[in-house]
């Protein structure tokens, strides 16, 4: 089997047995849905980058407690997602706020002003409501509608079973549904 064929656990039990190498292909493995994620719920490449290191860091300084018998995958990835919202908490307040300036900044130039008002109005108003959800929904929110992770994947991420997961995201969807409503009414 090539080296880079080869399975999870065995990487994970070469670098528990001081297999740095073993790390590094396992890092490569890892390392864009890592990205994908962290840069989702942050919202910023380089703190994304930022978070993404630490929790490489942070599984390989707690690999030795990793339990070979479980998959590396969502172990790693429930890292990412608990360093993402560290992150997320240290600058809340700064999250918390949307910038026309930075929406404008950011668009392609043929799109109106018009236009990027009302995104950014509705981008604020969804934001405000996911804030006004429970932090495990935002969370359940953020990784099936955001990250496109299953209810069971997310289920293993977040050590909870996956029937509370759907009904988590459930109560979410319906409570996002009920604020956004005037939204929906203005755009028909």
């Amino acid at each position: 089997m090539a080296q880079t064929d080869e399975p999870d656990a065995e990487l994970v039990a070469r670098v528990q047995r001081g297999d740095g190498g073993a790390f590094d292909r396992l890092a490569r493995r890892y390392a864009k849905r890592a990205f994908a994620v962290a840069n989702r719920m942050l919202q910023n490449s380089s703190d994304a980058e930022d978070v993404v290191q630490d929790s490489f860091i942070a599984a390989v300084n707690a690999i030795e407690s990793f339990d070979r018998g479980r998959p590396f995958g969502p172990w790693f990835m429930r890292i990412v997602v608990n360093k993402s919202l560290t992150a997320i908490r240290s600058r809340a307040a700064e999250a918390r706020h949307v910038r026309g300036s930075e929406l404008i900044e950011n668009d392609a130039v043929a799109v109106s002003s018009e236009a990027l008002r009302e995104r950014a109005e509705i981008w604020e108003r969804f934001r405000a409501a996911l804030r006004l959800l429970p932090a495990r929904q935002q969370l359940v929110v953020q990784l099936a509608d955001v990250e496109g992770f299953t209810s069971a994947e997310i289920a293993v991420q977040l050590e909870m079973p996956s029937g509370t997961v759907r009904w988590l995201l459930h109560q979410a969807r319906e409570t996002l549904r009920v604020a956004l409503a005037p939204l929906r009414r203005t755009d028909s």
